[in-house]
C-alpha cells in the first residue's frame, strides 16, 4: 500500500491502544477503590491524569519504537498476546520508576491490576486489529483509481503491488502504452484483466472516467518526451507519481528535497529521518551524561588500577574514523603493556582477523587489561566520546584509518553511520565473529535501523557485557 495508507492504519492502531489504555486504567482504579483492603485507596484528580498521561505515552512509544502496529494484521494470536505481554510488564515498570522519582503514593494492587488489565484488552484489541483496519477501509475510504502508463517490467512490478492493495481501496483502471513499446494490444492480463490505452486518449479519460492519478512507469529517456502529458494532469489537479526504480541505487531509500525552490530528487543508503534521528542523538546526550555521573568514582577507581598495575597512562587515546569519515580522538582505558604498539609488529603472524588487527591471548595485555577487556570495562571512557557526538550509544564500531584504507567499497558504507559503543556483531558473539561478517552486520544495521533497534541492542549488551560472553 501507499505510505500514507499504511500511516493512516498505525495511527487507528495507535488511537484504539490510547482508548483500550484508559479503560485498564480507570477499570484497575475503579477495582482497587472497592476492594476490601485493610488500606483505602484515593488518588487525587492531577495525579490520576498525570498518571493516565504517562501510561498512554509508555504504550504508545513502545509499540512506535518495537514496530508492534507494523505487524497487527499478519501476526499470529501467540506472538500478540507475547508482545502485549512484554509492553505490560515495560508499563509497570514504567509507573514503577515514575513514582520512585515523583514520590507518588501508589497501591500496588492497582499497579498490577493495571498492567494485567491492559494486557487482556490490548490483546483482545490487537486480535481484532484486520478486523478493525477492514471496517476503517470500506466506511471511511472511498476507491482510488490508479492509471499506469507504461507496459514495461517496471510498469508490471507497480500493478502488481496496486492490486495487492486492493483492501485499501486502491483500484487499477488501466494501462497506457507510452508509444516505445512494439505492437499493439488491446488488453493486459494480470489477476484481472485491464484495458490498454494510447497516450492520446489521455485527455478524453480524465474526462470521462474517474483518474485520481497517474503513475509514470516509463524508461528514463521518455519523459521528456510527455512532459504534455505532466502538464496536462497538472493543469487538471491530477496527482502524478514517478517510478524510479531504473536507477540503479540498491541500498538507498528515495526522498523528494528542495533546495530554496529547487526540486532534488535525493537517494540516501542510510538512515535521513531527522525527527529519530533527533531523538537518537538527545539520548546519546542524555544517558551518555548520566552514565559519566553515576560511573564517575568507578571511573576514577579503574584508572588509579591501571596506574597502579602498569607504567603508562591510565586513558589510551587513537585516532579513530567517525561518521563520514571524520577523524576524532578515541578514549579508552589503557588495557595492554606501555609500548604495545611498538610491539604490533613482531606480533603480525599470529592475527586471526583479516585487516583489523585481533589475536586470542594477546601478551601486551595487563592483567588488569585483560580483566577490563572481558567485561567491557576499557570502553567506558567512550561515554565522553557520545556525549561529545563523535560517536552514539549504538553503531557502527569506529576504525583506525589504516584499516578503512584497506576496506572493500561495499565496506565504506559503514562509515555513513555515526559510531557507536555497540551494535548487532556486540550481541552476536563478539570477538568470536570473522572480519566479513562483521561488516555484513554493520550494513544490516544500517539498512534496518530504527528506534526500537537501538534500544534492542542496548537491553541485548547489558547481559553481554556483564558475562563477558564472547570476549577475549
Amino acid at each position: 500500500m501507499f505510505l500514507r495508507h499504511h500511516r493512516r492504519i498505525r495511527i487507528l492502531f495507535a488511537f484504539t491502544d490510547l482508548l483500550l489504555t484508559a479503560l485498564a486504567f480507570f477499570a484497575a482504579y475503579e477495582t482497587r477503590v472497592h476492594l476490601s483492603l485493610e488500606r483505602n485507596f484515593y488518588l487525587a484528580p492531577e495525579v490520576r491524569v498525570l498518571l493516565l498521561g504517562w501510561s498512554v505515552f509508555v504504550w504508545i512509544a513502545t509499540s512506535f519504537a518495537w514496530e508492534t502496529y507494523d505487524r497487527l494484521e499478519i501476526a499470529r494470536p501467540i506472538i500478540i498476546v507475547r508482545d502485549t505481554l512484554r509492553q505490560a510488564l515495560t508499563l509497570v515498570a514504567a509507573i514503577v520508576l515514575l513514582q520512585y522519582f515523583l514520590r507518588l503514593d501508589l497501591s500496588r494492587p492497582f499497579v498490577a491490576l493495571f498492567g494485567i488489565y491492559a494486557w487482556i484488552l490490548s490483546s483482545f484489541g490487537r486480535w481484532n486489529a484486520p478486523r478493525l483496519a477492514a471496517l476503517m477501509r470500506r466506511g471511511f475510504a472511498q476507491p482510488h483509481y490508479v492509471l499506469i502508463v507504461g507496459l514495461g517490467e517496471s510498469a508490471l512490478r507497480v500493478a502488481t503491488q496496486l492490486e495487492g492493495a486492493a483492501a485499501d481501496g486502491i483500484r487499477l483502471s488501466g494501462f497506457v502504452a507510452d508509444g516505445s513499446e512494439t505492437g499493439s494490444m488491446a488488453e493486459q492480463e494480470l489477476a484481472s484483466r485491464y484495458p490498454v490505452y494510447k497516450l492520446s486518449e489521455i485527455p478524453d479519460l480524465l474526462k470521462k472516467d474517474i483518474i485520481d492519478e497517474i503513475i509514470f512507469a516509463v524508461d528514463s529517456r521518455r519523459l521528456a518526451e510527455i512532459e504534455d502529458i505532466f502538464l496536462l494532469c497538472d493543469e487538471e489537479g491530477v496527482r502524478t507519481r514517478v517510478a524510479v526504480d531504473f536507477f540503479p541505487h540498491v541500498n538507498s531509500r528515495v526522498y523528494l528535497d528542495r533546495l530554496g525552490d529547487a526540486p532534488l530528487l535525493t537517494f540516501s543508503a542510510t538512515p535521513h529521518d531527522e525527527l529519530p534521528l533527533f531523538v537518537k542523538r538527545a539520548t546519546d546526550v542524555v544517558l551518555s551524561a548520566a552514565a559519566l555521573i553515576v560511573f564517575a568514582p568507578f571511573l576514577l577507581l579503574v584508572g588509579l588500577l591501571v596506574r597502579m598495575t602498569s607504567p603508562g597512562p591510565a586513558i589510551f587515546t587513537q585516532v579513530r574514523c567517525g561518521l563520514n569519515g571524520r577523524r576524532f580522538v578515541f578514549y579508552k582505558f589503557r588495557s595492554m603493556c606501555k609500548d604495545a604498539e611498538s610491539m604490533r609488529a613482531g606480533l603480525e603472524e599470529h592475527n586471526e582477523r583479516e585487516i583489523v588487527f585481533k589475536i586470542a591471548d594477546d601478551p601486551r595485555l595487563t592483567p588488569v587489561g585483560k580483566w577490563i577487556r572481558k567485561f567491557s570495562i576499557d570502553e567506558w571512557p567512550q561515554l565522553w566520546n557520545v556525549l561529545k557526538g563523535d560517536m552514539s550509544l549504538v553503531g557502527p564500531r569506529p576504525a583506525v584509518p589504516e584499516e578503512v584504507e584497506q576496506y572493500k567499497r561495499w565496506q565504506r558504507r559503514r562509515l555513513r553511520m555515526r559510531p557507536g559503543l555497540t551494535c548487532l556483531w556486540a550481541i552476536s558473539g563478539r570477538d568470536a565473529i570473522d572480519f566479513e561478517t562483521w561488516m555484513k552486520m554493520d550494513m544490516q544495521y544500517i539498512d534496518q535501523w530504527s528506534l526500537g533497534l537501538d534500544w534492542r541492542i542496548i537491553l541485548r549488551t547489558i547481559p553481554s557485557v556483564i558475562t563477558g560472553r564472547g570476549a577475549h
